[in-house]
């Protein structure tokens, strides 16, 4: 290769604005994650989630921390109760709040918990938050000025919800919102950037024949800052791209950003609810909540799916572990720079 060649193929890897993070120690998908800041310093958390083999035993409960200033991950002592799947997580005061998930029985049969499991990073010690009222599992979540954490729609062991919950972190109370107006979902993607909640998708339940079907629709929500359990709700502009289950999301300023996922729904295994096996996609895309353009980005070097959110640390994202092609639980760690990505 010419010297040219080289110099323009090198200042195109400059360029790209995704690039390898240190890998796992272990694979696993489903991971529910956070950063939080403690003392202005970065850390990573990734929780529970599903092992290799992909059963009812791979389920987990265990957790893993990672300094990116010392690019080490190292263990956390495990999530108490159960292992369970499809938890999401917030960041607060040095702390990470993990909300609800489901567990799996030997028999197959799956329950949504209440729990909010409380992570105090510095002391690495975990602590029991008050119970999510409606118990739920593959919601969004977000965090809202600094005090107010939203949980939006999800499942609850039969069925969806429209449920909108807000935990007040100050006072440890629960709050109800207005509900979504759309179909009630679980494995959409979201996040509050704002005063806004935006998410995507997910799959709803048709009634008759009963079956899960993938939602195609996006929508948001404006934070009435003078009375937050008030939202105004809307349908939005379809995002790029095909519907999405278990996308990975998260917020940076004005934008919600997504990437990954799978346009074939699916249990924890990875295979569809049509028995044909899910594949994830490379899609990276965000939505502006200022100016409610969406815009398409730099594809994912790797494609996955099962993830529970998109981890975003000053000015990187982190998008941590989950499944490659074939269903392959998966130890990589893809890291955007978000001023590259978006633009500056």
């Amino acid at each position: 290769m010419s010297a040219l060649l080289v110099g323009v193929a090198a200042a195109l890897q400059a360029a790209s604005a995704w690039a390898p993070g240190t890998p796992l120690p272990e694979p696993r998908a489903n991971l529910t994650t956070a950063a939080v800041s403690v003392d202005g310093r970065w850390s990573l958390v990734a929780a529970l989630g599903l092992e290799a083999g992909r059963t009812w035993r791979d389920v987990t409960a265990s957790a893993f921390l990672y300094d990116p200033a010392a690019g080490r991950w190292r263990k956390l002592p495990d999530v108490p109760g159960p292992g369970r799947l499809a938890g999401t997580a917030r960041a607060w005061r040095g702390k990470l709040f993990i909300y609800g998930g489901y567990t799996v029985a030997e028999d197959g049969s799956e329950r949504s918990v209440p729990n909010v499991d409380v992570l105090d990073v510095r002391a690495a010690a975990w602590t029991r938050a008050a119970d999510i009222p409606v118990p739920t599992d593959d919601a969004v979540s977000g965090l809202w000025r600094d005090s107010l954490v939203y949980l939006v729609s999800g499942w609850h062991d039969r069925d969806n919800v429209r449920d909108v919950q807000v935990h007040d972190l100050s006072a440890d109370r629960w709050l109800g919102a207005t509900p979504i107006p759309g179909p009630p979902v679980f494995g959409h993607a979201g996040a509050v950037a704002r005063d806004v909640i935006v998410y995507i998708d997910g799959v709803r339940v048709d009634r008759d024949p009963r079956r899960f079907v993938l939602e195609a629709s996006s929508w948001r929500g404006d934070i009435d800052p003078t009375d937050p359990t008030r939202v105004t709700w809307r349908r939005i502009a379809d995002h790029p791209g095909p519907p999405l289950y278990r996308a990975a999301a998260g917020a940076w300023g004005d934008w919600v950003i997504f990437a990954g996922g799978t346009d074939n729904p699916y249990n924890y295994s990875g295979v569809g609810y049509d028995t044909r096996p899910a594949e994830p996609r490379t899609g990276v895309f965000a939505y502006n909540v200022r100016t409610g353009e969406w815009r398409e980005l730099e594809p994912l070097p790797v494609a996955v799916m099962d993830h529970r959110g998109l981890v975003i640390a000053g000015d990187r994202a982190y998008l941590i572990g989950g499944m490659e092609a074939g269903q392959t639980v998966t130890r990589l760690v893809q890291v955007a720079d978000l001023r590259v990505l978006l633009g500056g």
